[in-house]
């Protein structure tokens, strides 16, 4: 290294100046981050973000109507809604569904029959007249589809073409809270038989908060005990702790079924003591469900609890004490205090996990007992109905960062501790 005494620039001993070679420097350390970083960025974003971005996006689209039959959608988007359409955007409709292919047409009648049930058939019956009904004079269209079926009629059927012809629509949005926009374009309530993802809904918070619950009430003394024994035997009860995780969630959930069946060895155990005379239903109903979650669950919320239990000092329990602290306040008022970044860790995983739990409820509980979770499942394996499924997903997502905003503002996510 050397110096110049004209500048007084520092020189390496190359004879490039020493703040550019630092410089230099510096921009390799963030290209080497950068390409060590990159791959994960990467499969984050192929495997995490753009899928689940590319599933959300389906939620607030409606596309059936719009791409089958696009003159219709396009002068239907015109109309106000009131009363019958005029016999021109019937005509404009007749025109469409016979030039309509096959496979497109099966979307949009498959579409039009979440709206109105029937209305799938009655639209196959008019799509196989509607070349002769294309060429009616536009006096006669309309009794032209009412020859076909009486209900061409009735507003409340044009109204539902007219509802679905926009190709971005709140449509699935509604029916996921079991909302509708009736012919007016008012929010209201599905009807009383298709009313049943709210109410799925409320039960999927009341069984998250039910194991949360049971865990943090199972898991603190568990936490307390590991923290405060010695570290030998504390670490072979941590083993205890972490051996569910060596077995699948499959294995665990299915093993329930096996004990809590009726001839099973809880119930075999609990008659033989005499806590009841007759097998009892322990599974396929809300009780199973409990077990087996707050089984699987229990874990997450020891493992942070305990964690930050390990880091309070011993000390300050005696030192209450000898302050003339009974046991149970100075753990109260002392102990638990400084667990609390623990015990929010613990609660917010446990809730959260819970919300999207789908295996275990649909093996031991009853209809009754299905999350959102099966309902997401439902719509996208079994009906095919990926806008409702794509719904479903949003309001999941919507009420995970509702809790997590509502744990950040009254708690605090700086106080989440997970050493």
């Amino acid at each position: 290294m050397a110096s110049t005494a004209d500048t007084d620039v520092m020189m390496a001993a190359d004879g490039v100046p020493l703040k550019i070679k630092l410089r230099r420097a510096e921009r390799m350390k963030k290209v080497w981050a950068l390409v060590l970083v990159a791959p994960l960025f990467i499969f984050i974003m192929v495997g995490f973000v753009i899928p689940i971005i590319s599933l959300l996006t389906l939620s607030v689209e409606d596309p059936e109507v719009s791409e089958a039959l696009p003159r219709t959608a396009e002068a239907f988007s015109e109309w106000d809604g009131q009363g019958l359409p005029s016999p021109e955007l019937m005509k404009i409709f007749a025109e469409e569904l016979s030039e309509a292919e096959r496979g497109e047409f099966g979307r949009v009648s498959k579409r039009l029959n979440y709206d109105i049930s029937g209305f799938k058939s009655m639209l196959k019956r008019t799509a196989r007249a509607s070349d002769e009904l294309a060429l009616l004079p536009l006096d006669e269209i309309h009794q032209g589809f009412i020859d076909l079926d009486e209900d061409w009629n009735d507003p409340q059927y044009w109204a539902t073409i007219k509802n679905a012809s926009s190709y971005l629509s709140d449509y699935y949005m509604l029916w996921a809270l079991d909302l509708k926009r009736d012919e007016e374009g008012s929010i209201t309530s599905v009807d009383e038989g298709r009313a049943i993802y709210f109410e799925v809904l409320i039960r999927t918070v009341e069984i998250s908060f039910a194991v949360t619950l049971l865990c943090f009430l199972l898991g603190l003394p568990i936490a307390y005990l590991l923290a405060t024994l010695p570290a030998r035997k504390s670490n072979l009860l941590l083993i205890l702790v972490l051996l569910p995780f060596w077995t699948s969630l499959l294995v665990r959930t299915t093993s329930w079924l096996v004990l809590l069946q009726n001839e099973g060895l809880v119930n075999d155990a609990a008659i033989w003591i005499g806590l009841w005379n007759e097998p009892q239903e322990l599974i396929r109903n809300r009780f199973g469900v409990y077990v087996a979650m707050v089984h699987i669950l229990l874990p997450f919320m020891v493992l942070p609890m305990y964690s930050v239990m390990k880091t309070i000092n011993p000390w300050h329990m005696r030192a209450a004490a000898s302050l003339g602290a009974p046991g149970w306040k100075a753990f109260l008022k002392v102990y638990f205090p400084q667990c609390l970044p623990g015990v929010g860790a613990g609660t917010l995983l446990v809730f959260i996990l819970s919300l999207g739990y789908y295996i275990t409820p649909a093996l031991v509980g009853g209809p009754n007992d299905q999350m959102i979770s099966y309902w997401i499942v439902q719509n996208m394996n079994t009906l095919a109905n990926w806008g409702l499924g794509a719904a479903l997903s949003m309001v999941l997502l919507v009420l995970t960062m509702v809790m997590f905003f509502i744990y950040n503002r009254f708690v605090g996510i700086d106080r989440l501790k997970v050493n």
